[in-house]
């Protein structure tokens, strides 16, 4: 269930003004932008307003579309690029109830997290984008469903897959899931092969 819009902003509050002025720096209008995530128009400016809270699926698309990367959008912008990201209390940026820390430096072809899904059903069905995405999970049990088919994961588990595939996570315990979460807007060759023998047939 999603939550309601009322108070919303308070999770993100430097979000939903960098959504907007990233996508007037792009030169695109709300239409176009909401077209390429595959959101309403209606819905994205709702994350422009602050009077809905993007899911992870969300902060990816859009990331990809304004050229920048999930961390930067949370408002992670650190100085310098740097080799080590040290750990520590799971102290990061909130969005619908799941909970985002950068495990990665910024700017790099891969964007690593650690995310902490809460129990339930996740909300928004991941689009179909190129890239691949990998995740491993911590703590907690996961369902991560691929196509058509369902798996159930449990801490050492990891499932490594083109985005290509409509996907859906959920945590299976009330206490949520914690996941290393690392996309790349590469594209596997397996993947590409696929792809050029789907337009070869044409």
């Amino acid at each position: 269930m999603n939550p309601p819009d009322e108070g919303a902003a308070d999770e993100l509050p430097g979000v939903a003004p960098r959504l907007r002025e990233l996508r007037r720096g792009r030169g695109l209008t709300l239409e176009t932008a909401a077209q390429r995530a595959g959101l309403s128009p209606a819905h994205l400016s709702r994350l422009e307003t602050g009077r809905r809270q993007p899911s992870l699926p969300m902060l990816l698309g859009l990331a990809r579309i304004y050229g920048t990367t999930v961390s930067e959008l949370l408002g992670e912008k650190p100085p310098e690029r740097d080799a080590i990201i040290r750990g520590g209390a799971f102290e990061g940026a909130e969005a619908d109830g799941w909970m985002y820390r950068r495990a990665g430096s910024p700017g790099r072809a891969m964007q690593a997290l650690r995310v902490r899904v809460p129990y339930g059903a996740q909300g928004d069905l991941v689009r179909v984008h190129p890239g691949e995405e990998w995740l491993y999970v911590v703590g907690g049990r996961l369902r991560v469903a691929l196509g058509e088919t369902v798996h159930d994961l449990d801490p050492g588990d990891s499932a490594h897959f083109d985005s290509l595939t409509p996907h859906r996570i959920a945590a299976l315990d009330r206490g949520g899931a914690e996941l290393l979460f690392v996309h790349s807007l590469l594209q596997s060759p397996a993947a590409e092969l696929c792809l050029g023998n789907a337009l070869h047939a044409r």
